[in-house]
């Protein structure tokens, strides 16, 4: 890949997009730092995680209203397995604009 400005733009990029997303605490810890920083070396692009991220965020916020209660995410690594899931997914990317356009109703109603 590119030099290390690359990787720390990537790994802020990542690490704004996570810490941005409902039902996280908004903080970033080392740990969330560390793992951004291998999700770069892995090649995955930035969308891929945003899309991971939204993914996610909308199952956990599209559920009936009597479901208990889900706690905060305190750590991106909370998403490693709907960052897989997205790679492995043949969808189009307009399922993910769509995804944002519901969670973007679903916040406005709460």
């Amino acid at each position: 890949m590119g030099d290390g400005r690359d990787q720390e733009e990537y790994v802020r990029q990542v690490l704004e997009a996570y810490r941005k997303t409902p039902g996280t605490t908004g903080t970033v810890h080392r740990a969330d730092r560390l793992l951004a920083a291998q999700l770069y070396q892995r090649g995955l692009s930035v969308k891929v995680i945003e899309n991971a991220l939204v993914l996610a965020t909308t199952r956990r916020l599209i559920r009936p209203a009597d479901a208990p209660p889900l706690g905060t995410i305190r750590s991106l690594a909370y998403f490693l397995p709907v960052i897989e899931e997205v790679l492995e997914l043949r969808v189009s990317p307009d399922y993910f604009e769509y995804l944002r356009y519901r969670l973007a109703r679903a916040g406005s109603t709460r």
